[in-house]
């Protein structure tokens, strides 16, 4: 998918649905996660980088927009970019995709704090370099 630099898939499980066999709003933001996870995975040596610095990457704000509804088993690609580096925040954008279809788009805003105080800290130069080598390939 254009201006995306990273995908991962998941499939819809059972548990993800509500009565009526269509996927649960708060999957969305499951799904989400899973991405960063593996994004951060691929390309800075995992989440637990961050942790092993004595960092959290805490989230400030999410949004997702629901496009077409989405059910048990379906197969889906989560999109996933990073942009938006400034001090202490960046953000990921996501497109969510079956097959050639949008289903879903949202983003989630992130801070770096100190695992400590919790107080903001730049984003490590080691993590900015490495999403900034991630985004321009």
């Amino acid at each position: 998918m254009d201006g995306f630099t990273f995908s991962v898939p998941v499939r819809v499980r059972f548990a993800d649905t509500d009565a009526q066999g269509i996927a649960h709003n708060s999957a969305y933001l499951v799904w989400f996660e899973v991405a960063r996870v593996e994004y951060l995975r691929a390309f800075a040596g995992g989440y637990q980088a961050l942790r092993d610095h004595g960092i959290e990457a805490i989230v400030l704000e999410s949004l997702c927009r629901y496009r077409i509804p989405v059910r048990f088993d379906d197969e889906l690609v989560i999109h996933t970019r990073c942009v938006g580096l400034r001090g202490a925040r960046f953000r990921y954008e996501y497109a969510i995709a079956r097959g050639e279809e949008i289903v879903a788009d949202g983003h989630t805003e992130h801070a770096c704090v100190d695992a400590t105080t919790l107080r903001p800290t730049r984003v490590p130069d080691w993590l900015a370099d490495a999403i900034r080598a991630a985004e321009a390939g």
